[in-house]
């Protein structure tokens, strides 16, 4: 729904998505009601891996990789949802909360998908939420993380079958995670 994301400050709706998103945002704003938006670094990375470095998309890049006037980005996370915020702001929704209903890291299946990387993103996201954004510093970002078992029986594209936490017949916990 989201175009001209790199850099964040240009994000804005997609004007052909425009019928559908403004009653969207106006619901939101009279309802004080949170936009729910899935965000998943992996797709941005696997898409393209020439130009967007895995430790940006793992939260493991020691320095900024992207600046973006006077924001400073070291993840992809903190960039994907900086453009979701730049873009209410360009509808006059700057005040909406967005709560991340969505994210998480597979552990098998395509570019990048490995159980080692998805306990770094997944760990490392659980820290990371408790202090916001370069846009909206010092503000926890409720986020939710896809998810609990792995859909080892969905058709699709393989990678689809392995974000679970737990393997889906030995119930059993792929790796250590912490959440506190």
């Amino acid at each position: 729904m989201l175009t001209d994301t790199y850099p964040p400050s240009k994000a804005t709706f997609n004007l052909n998505q425009d019928s559908l998103v403004t009653p969207i945002i106006d619901f939101l704003l009279e309802n004080q009601a949170p936009l729910l938006a899935n965000i998943y670094p992996y797709f941005a990375y696997s898409g393209n891996t020439a130009q967007v470095a895995l430790n940006y998309a793992l939260f493991t890049a020691k320095d900024s990789v992207v600046n973006d006037g006077q924001l400073n980005y070291q993840n992809l996370f903190d960039a994907m949802l900086d453009s979701v915020y730049n873009a209410l702001e360009k509808k006059n929704a700057g005040s909406v909360k967005v709560v991340v209903s969505e994210s998480g890291w597979p552990t098998g299946g395509g570019v990048g998908a490995s159980v080692d990387n998805a306990e770094t993103y997944n760990s490392k996201l659980v820290r990371h939420v408790k202090g916001g954004t370069p846009k909206r510093q010092n503000q926890a970002i409720e986020t939710y993380i896809f998810a609990m078992f792995d859909e080892n029986q969905k058709t699709g594209d393989p990678v689809e079958r392995f974000w679970g936490l737990f393997q889906p017949v030995q119930k059993k916990l792929k790796y250590a995670m912490e959440f506190s």
